[in-house]
């Protein structure tokens, strides 16, 4: 798979464009609090990287920043933004709304990071609506010709293991770049996709050690 993402004319590292997220969350909190300019120092230890990796990051931009006074905050905040994309809303769908993607889908913390679940997908809507959902859940017949009317991107998924990679053939296949993957099992997919996993179990099992 690609090691970089290709965001306008600038090719950024995949693990910079997750660090990129992080400081852009860390400057929301600073302008909320009236904050016009922040030090790499500063900015660093709130995102919990070094100094050194912030000031690379941020110089795939350019020249940024003045030494002595720091980054302005808005300038700082505008040009990430553009950079992951976050001046619109970008279109997500849900893809299994059993009680892991129902819960998802209560969520409502989506939108402001720049997101909004558009739809979801299931095998039982009726059992999905049920479950308290109250976003449109249609039938997974329908997946390919709302992908495709709708110029969707990005999937959330969280069907079960033995259906994971057969669902995610068919998301490709219509157009989808980018999976959230809540299904415990590695995918297959083409170089020009990304998946980020998130395996719950695992991630607990990692947590044990340390309580040892």
């Amino acid at each position: 798979m690609d090691t970089s993402e290709k965001i306008g004319k600038i090719d950024i590292p995949k693990k910079a464009i997750y660090r990129l997220s992080i400081y852009y969350r860390c400057l929301q909190k600073l302008k909320a609090n009236e904050v016009e300019t922040v030090s790499s120092t500063t900015l660093a230890k709130a995102a919990g990287v070094k100094s050194a990796q912030l000031r690379k990051d941020l110089a795939y931009f350019g020249q940024f920043g003045t030494r002595g006074l720091g980054y302005p905050v808005d300038i700082l905040l505008s040009t990430i933004r553009d950079t992951l994309g976050r001046e619109h809303l970008q279109p997500v769908i849900l893809v299994g709304a059993g009680n892991l993607g129902s819960a998802l889908l209560r969520y409502h913390g989506f939108e402001k990071e720049g997101f909004e679940v558009v739809a979801a997908f299931d095998a039982n809507p009726d059992a999905a609506r049920s479950r308290g959902v109250l976003l449109a859940v249609y039938p997974d017949s329908d997946l390919e010709s709302f992908i495709g009317e709708n110029s969707v991107k990005l999937a959330i998924l969280c069907v079960p293991v033995e259906f994971a990679q057969a669902v995610v053939n068919r998301l490709v296949a219509a157009g989808i770049q980018g999976i959230l993957n809540f299904s415990p099992i590695v995918l297959e997919v083409t170089p020009d996709v990304t998946v980020n996993n998130v395996d719950l179990a695992l991630e607990l099992e990692h947590l044990s050690y340390f309580i040892r």
